[in-house]
């Protein structure tokens, strides 16, 4: 290969390709790159209904997206959390929130001064202190007022639910207009260098040859290039979240959209329920090793909301992540990369950060065995604590109602996990490393809603005046109740700025 990268190929669209084609033609934007992504509408795409967490309104600004638009063609509703239905045990649920419980005060986090309280027997639950539960809770939503600090409105956080093959398509049309050239055609063969083992050009079944310097592999589990062709390996995490199968069918809409996603548990499993503005996406992932295809399928069809308006589309995966994202000259990006499961909606936001590695490791000369070092061990990383908090969710749970839910409680957790849980079960201590998708309050959030109540607390908490601590406590929950009864409803907000047109 060349000195110069200047040729760059993208094999597959679907989601994470064409996020790919539109981070890359929007930040090399007038500089000399040749960007093709290669795609063929005989090979179909995994996309069913899409959930999506907070980060992704970065990426939206990153690329100077019109969010009214960007809603409107995706058909998307608003986010604020994840309901969890029977996960800690049958009967129960709780909401894992985007943003903050409460507010930090006398320089110690809130939650200390929450574990205090209820040690003393006073202050109200953990989740009344959240104004994302507490909007879900009355589905409302609006945008946060970043204008008024102050205001407990400003502390609003959320996401989206979409269709993924509107999205996909809705970046399609922004790549373009910046010069990507798709390609319609499927891959036949690929020719690496006889030395090197560097991907050289690939060949479609029509025998068109394309040659180029940096190849990203978003061919989906087949993994094309980052595995049939360099033989990467793969880390099965099966052993940690033994799920490996998935059975999803959308409904018609039967009811306005809620602004969360929600997850119920079953017997071997869980489904996921995402209301989009024209249907509502639904899905059942599952142990093969406890329920066959036809059963998860009944239990799916039978806690749908409306109407089936498709067949069933199945699906086999195993949870876990390639040895290498990036191997040579091919970079992989979604599915191609690994898998884990949408249980928190990490999908669309790992091919995200995957992107913003490239851009920040991007090999403007020849590829640099230290910049490819460097993204596979942040790589690695953060595909560890996304693993590490999926596996709580099944781990710390009470349900022993079947032979599944019992495996789960005797997982032997990572090491990383058994650290987080142990200084949470001891003193509610949870300290953050570096780069965590998930913060304080989601592994508070979690570790709480499935079951995991800290013996202790911090001691320096007690050292502020009772009253004064009752009375900030109260004032916060106010904030917070008044602040989600004043906002619109969910819909409400559609129909004043982002309506879809309805479709078939």
């Amino acid at each position: 290969m060349s000195d110069k990268i200047s040729k760059i190929i993208i094999v597959g669209g679907g989601t994470a390709g064409w996020m790919a084609a539109a981070t890359l033609s929007h930040m090399l934007s007038g500089l000399d790159y040749d960007i093709t992504l290669i795609e063929s509408e005989q090979i179909g795409t995994v996309g069913v209904g899409e959930a999506t967490i907070p980060p992704i309104l970065l990426f939206n600004e990153m690329l100077g997206i019109d969010e009214n638009e960007f809603i409107k063609e995706t058909q998307a509703t608003f986010k604020l959390g994840i309901e969890f239905v029977n996960w800690k045990k049958l009967d129960h649920s709780y909401i894992h929130p985007f943003g903050d419980f409460g507010i930090d005060f006398d320089v110690r986090p809130f939650h200390q001064h929450w574990l205090s309280q209820r040690a003393k027997g006073m202050g109200r639950d953990l989740f009344d202190y959240s104004l994302m539960v507490q909007a879900c809770h009355n589905e409302r939503f609006m945008r946060p007022l970043r204008d008024q600090p102050k205001s407990a409105l400003a502390g609003i956080n959320y996401a989206f639910q979409f269709d993924a093959g509107l999205y996909a398509k809705f970046l399609r049309k922004y790549s373009e207009r910046l010069g990507i050239k798709r390609i319609e055609g499927k891959i036949d063969s690929v020719k690496q260098h006889s030395e090197t083992g560097f991907i050289q050009s690939v060949t479609t079944d029509d025998s068109r040859v394309f040659d180029g310097d940096l190849f990203i592999d978003c061919s989906g589990f087949r993994g094309l290039l980052i595995e049939q062709t360099l033989e990467t390996g793969y880390d099965d995490w099966s052993k940690w979240l033994p799920c490996d199968r998935a059975v999803a069918i959308p409904c018609e809409k039967i009811a306005e959209p809620i602004p969360y996603t929600r997850a119920t548990a079953h017997e071997a499993g869980w489904q996921w329920r995402i209301p989009l503005q024209h249907r509502t996406g639904n899905g059942h992932v599952y142990c093969s090793s406890y329920m066959d295809s036809d059963k998860a399928t009944d239990i799916l069809l039978a806690n749908i909301d409306g109407k089936p308006i498709a067949e069933p589309n199945h699906l086999r995966f195993v949870t876990g992540r390639r040895k290498k994202a990036w191997n040579k000259n091919v970079i992989a990006l979604g599915l191609a990369a690994g898998f884990m499961e949408p249980l928190e909606s990490t999908s669309i936001h790992l091919v995200q950060t995957g992107l913003a590695r490239i851009m920040s490791h991007f090999p403007h000369e020849d590829i640099s065995q230290a910049d490819i070092d460097s993204f596979n061990e942040r790589t690695e990383k953060e595909y560890e604590r996304v693993r590490d908090f999926l596996v709580l969710h099944y781990n710390a749970t009470e349900r022993d109602d079947s032979e599944f839910w019992r495996y789960c409680q005797n997982i032997e957790r990572p090491e990383s996990l058994e650290r987080r849980i142990n200084q949470f079960a001891e003193h509610g201590r949870i300290l953050s490393e570096s780069n965590d998708l998930f913060g304080t309050a989601s592994w508070l959030a979690v570790m709480y809603g499935q079951g995991i109540t800290p013996k202790s607390y911090d001691p320096i908490v007690d050292k502020a005046d009772p009253q004064k601590v009752n009375g900030v406590m109260e004032q916060i929950y106010q904030a917070i109740n008044n602040g989600a009864k004043s906002m619109p409803t969910h819909m409400e907000f559609i129909d004043k700025n982002c309506r879809a047109e309805i479709i078939s």
